[in-house]
């Protein structure tokens, strides 16, 4: 097995028995070494069939499937030893400590039974859990989650394959749940799923658009962010400011919305020179403390994609 890790699929199809359209359509993409890969795109676009298919819990149509070079489909556990996988919110038993919920995982995974102590600990840590003997039953869903996704990590796979990781957690928890996977990915390979673009851009490094089973772009987060530029940007100053005084800074900007009496929406070229020239005026309007994109790069790439502005090639 290669010291690099590494995730690829090769025109991967997956088609359900009736169903009208394939759920997953010949796709293909590669990634090695260590960093987080955001696989974007709405419910029902084909992420999670796409993540089953890499973890063996479905046979892909046509195609292949492989983690570190192993073929899923002809060698699930050799392809599967050094890969943490959450895929559509698994719950513990309702029995169980979260010691022995992760335990048990462990065992499976064959992690030696004397090390297994010392790992719960530091997940705990990581994950902030709930005390370790406490019943999974009586634990709220962010906590489940989290001791699910603690389990998925023990033994230290260099693979983490996610879905959704951070749906119906809490602020506290997904900022948790962030720190953890951006600290995970200076030396593992995470793929994760997601639909929320904050998300995927406070983590990931590199992003797969995907919908109707179909990849539309692969690109790095930087280069998506260069390419679709939002064309307003929301600032918010320090007391409340009358929208003529912005209006009259000129042709900066193509159009001024009031947001509230100290907020505003600005609409411009979207060029880097226009947008420095812009609060180089607000400032003198009064001070700002706040100036940011009125929408999220990678929010706009995906709009654009799927409404088919942009013919975007896999990279």
């Amino acid at each position: 097995m290669s010291d690099t890790s590494s995730i690829e699929v090769q025109g991967l199809t997956k088609a359900y028995f009736g169903g009208v359209a394939p759920a997953l359509r010949d796709a293909t993409f590669r990634y090695e070494g260590a960093g987080a890969i955001g696989y974007l795109g709405p419910n029902g676009a084909g992420k999670t069939t796409t993540l089953k298919v890499l973890t063996g819990l479905l046979r892909p149509t046509h195609g292949r499937a492989l983690l570190n070079g192993i073929d899923v489909t002809r060698s699930r556990k050799r392809a599967l030893a050094d890969v943490g996988s959450v895929i559509e919110s698994p719950e513990p038993y309702p029995s169980q400590t979260v010691a022995e919920a992760i335990e048990m995982v462990g065992e499976f995974r064959g992690a030696p039974r004397g090390e297994l102590g010392a790992e719960i600990a530091r997940l705990s840590e990581s994950l902030d859990l709930p005390p370790l003997d406490a019943r999974c039953g009586a634990l709220s869903k962010g906590q489940r989650q989290r001791v699910v996704l603690a389990a998925s990590l023990v033994g230290d796979p260099r693979i983490v394959i996610l879905d959704e990781p951070t749906t119906g957690l809490d602020p506290k928890e997904r900022i948790l749940i962030r720190n953890l996977l951006n600290q995970l990915k200076k030396d593992h390979l995470i793929l994760m799923s997601s639909h929320l673009m904050q998300e995927v851009t406070e983590i990931c490094d590199q992003v797969i658009f995907i919908n109707q089973g179909q990849i539309l772009l692969r690109d790095t987060v930087e280069n998506v962010a260069n390419r679709f530029r939002s064309r307003a940007v929301d600032v918010e100053f320090a007391t409340p400011i009358l929208v003529d005084k912005i209006r009259a800074l000129g042709p900066a900007f193509t159009s001024a919305t009031v947001v509230g009496e100290r907020r505003f929406r600005l609409s411009f070229d979207g060029s880097i020179d226009a947008r420095a020239s812009l609060l180089r005026g607000l400032v003198t309007v009064g001070p700002v403390i706040g100036y940011q994109s009125a929408s999220l790069a990678l929010e706009d790439a995906y709009l654009a994609l799927v409404a088919g502005g942009a013919n975007g090639a896999p990279a």
